[in-house]
């Protein structure tokens, strides 16, 4: 006799009939499962594919080339003095100064390093470097020969360049989180007003207004006088990139993925216009923008740089690199180059891209990951690439490499529109030009500032020879 449950076999495999009207519930599930299965895969990879870049060509015919901007003069025939007042030079953050006979090669006048991280450049104004280490110690150094004049702890960690306005200096801080008001010629703090967050976005002073981004999503608007908020509008994410001033209006990008224009007068937000993102996740705002030709620029961490119309937040193009953009860009028209944006990416090239439709003039490897904001002096531009350590000049015409220095980490120079001033890992290196033909102050030894070794004279000769940069100026 065969057991109930091999008779049930059987019978199942005699009636192929039963055995669908028992199963075809499952059967229909299942089949229906892969078909939503795979429509779920096809409508994932249209949502989450990286959505293309833009050219809007309306937007691009709105655009406003500027005269270049003329070198200051000489004076008594010696380079006229200017002021890098703030992070990106000037409150457009366009990170360029025009310059005569400021080229390679250099040779090293003197060198200043401490340990701790140097993540952003210093500033200069009337005859003094202003800065601020990674541990919360900002400091002055005398321009001419790297003497610290004052060293002032106002925190415990920082990642800002501070901006220096009528005798004062401000400074945010990301831990703790506060804004200080400081005497440039002696380091005392005059105010010190709290943050209910962290904040490393370099200020921009006008006025009697100091502005500045926080990591709880606001724009500060602060009263130099006494620290006393003016205003704060909040945006769509975190402000970590510094604000850039164009007639009347601040823009800056926030980790929501926005760019913003904000009213300087009263902080009405005017426009705030979204990225593109990577599809999977949305666009972060990290650089810091630079405004000119009536367009912000910015890049960003999904891989792309952006170019926004100035008046209403219109996208006119975006340009995809191969990875972050961190770095600020440097914005430049210049009596042998068109409208151009500078920028670098983690991909390891430095861009040249046509400021008014994003395509691109030149591209080269920079070497290494840019992490840091580029800046450009005279017919220069130069960048600082993470990986190995260097910093890089280029011909911002042709793209061709006229300098290389073998220190720099994140940022690479700014000028007093006679000198260069290299930021290394955790140094500073003042560089003047040297020209054989014409005395030079640096043909002796170099200057040696508090906290630095000793950099033999005969390697600070061949720094001015080999490709224009140095060997021996430092290490990181």
């Amino acid at each position: 006799m065969m057991s109930g449950r091999i008779r049930r076999a059987a019978h199942l495999l005699i009636h192929p009939r039963t055995l669908w009207r028992t199963h075809r519930r499952v059967a229909i599930g299942l089949v229906a499962a892969a078909v939503l299965g795979i429509a779920a895969i096809v409508v994932g990879y249209e949502v989450l594919k990286r959505p293309p870049d833009v050219h809007n060509e309306a937007a691009i015919r709105h655009f406003e080339p500027e005269k270049p901007k003329p070198p200051p003069k000489p004076v008594h025939g010696k380079p006229k003095l200017v002021n890098w007042p703030m992070f990106g030079l000037n409150a457009a953050r366009t990170r360029y100064l025009p310059a005569q006979g400021i080229r390679p090669p250099f040779r090293l006048v003197w060198h200043y390093t401490e340990r701790p991280l140097l993540e952003f450049p210093p500033v200069y104004a009337d005859g003094r470097l202003y800065a601020v280490n990674n541990n919360g110690n900002a400091f002055a150094l005398d321009a001419e020969t790297g003497k610290v004049l004052w060293e002032t702890r106002i925190g415990h960690l920082n990642a800002s360049s501070p901006a220096y306005y009528k005798g004062r200096l401000y400074i945010v801080n990301l831990i703790p989180g506060h804004i200080v008001k400081m005497d440039a010629a002696t380091g005392k703090v005059l105010w010190n007003h709290p943050l209910p967050g962290r904040a490393e976005s370099s200020p921009l002073v006008l006025g009697s207004s100091v502005y500045f981004g926080c990591e709880n999503d606001y724009l500060y608007s602060l009263s130099t006088a006494n620290g006393n908020i003016r205003w704060k509008t909040k945006l769509g994410g975190p402000v970590k990139a510094a604000p850039a001033y164009r007639n009347g209006v601040i823009y800056v990008g926030d980790y929501g993925g926005y760019m913003n224009a904000v009213r300087a007068s009263d902080g009405k937000l005017i426009w705030q216009s979204g990225s593109l993102g990577t599809g999977v996740s949305g666009g972060e705002f990290y650089s810091t923008p630079a405004v000119a030709f009536g367009r912000v620029y910015a890049g960003n961490n999904d891989g792309r740089v952006y170019s926004y119309d100035q008046r209403d937040g219109t996208l006119a193009w975006t340009h995809s690199t191969g990875g972050y953009v961190y770095s600020g860009p440097t914005v430049a028209s210049t009596a042998n180059t068109p409208p151009t944006v500078y920028i670098g990416s983690f991909d390891g090239n430095v861009y040249a891209l046509n400021a008014k439709n994003g395509e691109t003039r030149w591209a080269h490897s920079a070497g290494g990951e840019v992490v840091g904001s580029l800046s450009a002096v005279g017919n220069i531009v130069y960048v600082a690439e993470f990986t190995n350590g260097t910093t890089n000049g280029y011909d911002m015409k042709t793209g061709k490499q006229v300098f290389r220095y073998r220190t720099g980490t994140y940022t690479p120079v700014i000028s007093d529109g006679r000198w260069i001033y290299l930021v290394g890992y955790s140094s500073i290196n003042a560089l003047e030009p040297f020209h054989p033909a014409a005395k030079s102050r640096a043909q002796a030894a170099p200057r040696r500032a508090r906290g630095s070794r000793p950099v033999p004279h005969s390697r600070a000769g061949e720094a001015a020879r080999a490709r224009g940069g140095g060997r021996g100026s430092g290490s990181r």
